[in-house]
């Protein structure tokens, strides 16, 4: 094993997933800077939610190397990633996974009561973030007295309470109509950028990926280049996308096994024919 860069509080080399049968990563490599808002772009079965599951430990590689802050998850058992998890990442899937029974403060405070964190503490600081994303005076609702762009906030607010050092959103904006899209994507870049979250953000939305720091891109389980066609380049700027400034550019610099990932990719014809535009 190589140990990842310092600056980097993410790090995959090398990761090959198989689903039943089908390759859903090859050799894809990427590093995340600590504090970076990350966004993994590509058609829809290209493999983001299967990377996010593995840099999250929820998934283990076939093969290759996951590391948090120099520490390898590929090689934790089941309990000690668990905990990893528990402690460290916040998850938003596609769609709020609220518990029906409990109110909106009752959702967002709920882990920290599993991290034994006393009534009050847990209902002041679930409140506080309800504020933060406007809806605090949704608070004593349920969930199904809610919008769904409200529930997805509290899904947000619940992935941010504890404070992770890394948050994944999984498509956070899917079902959600154009103007409550943008809304709650500002909403949860500003908190993380303001607390100093690092966020991995899938998505094939070229709107959403655009408030990202900088985005990788995949096609059929790899890491692709990308460019900027003729006469866009000012929405690759809005990205701030240091790998689509040029063809070849997937691969940075700062990434671990960018020569692995590289050789990769050049291995892949449709990896070289792919041109994907980096917002």
């Amino acid at each position: 094993m190589v140990a990842p860069p310092d600056n980097d509080v993410l790090w995959a080399r090398a990761l090959h997933v198989t689903h039943n049968g089908s390759p859903a990563l090859t050799g894809v490599s990427l590093g995340v800077r600590e504090g970076e808002i990350l966004a993994v772009t590509g058609p829809r079965g290209s493999g983001k939610t299967t990377l996010l599951r593995c840099l999250s430990g929820q998934l283990l590689p076939e093969q290759g190397e996951v590391w948090f802050n120099s520490t390898p998850v590929h090689t934790m058992g089941p309990v000690v990633r668990e905990r990893l998890r528990r402690d460290r990442f916040g998850w938003i899937d596609p769609e709020p996974h609220l518990v029906p029974e409990l109110t909106a403060w009752e959702n967002v405070a709920l882990p920290l009561m599993l991290r034994d964190a006393t009534h009050r503490v847990s209902k002041t600081t679930a409140q506080e973030w309800l504020d933060r994303l406007d809806i605090g005076d949704c608070a004593r609702k349920r969930p199904h007295a809610l919008l769904q762009a409200q529930r997805q906030r509290i899904a947000i607010a619940r992935a941010l309470v504890t404070m992770p050092s890394v948050i994944f959103a999984d498509e956070p904006t899917a079902p959600l109509h154009r103007a409550d899209r943008a809304h709650v994507l500002r909403t949860l870049t500003t908190a993380a950028r303001s607390h100093g979250i690092t966020v991995v953000l899938a998505t094939h939305d070229a709107e959403v990926a655009a408030l990202a720091d900088r985005t990788v891109t995949l096609l059929d389980g790899r890491r692709v280049n990308t460019v900027h066609l003729p006469g866009v380049g000012d929405l690759g700027e809005a990205g701030g996308d240091a790998d689509g400034a040029v063809a070849g550019a997937g691969s940075d610099a700062s990434d671990p096994g960018s020569d692995s990932a590289a050789d990769g990719d050049s291995d892949d014809a449709e990896g070289r024919a792919a041109c994907s535009l980096s917002v």
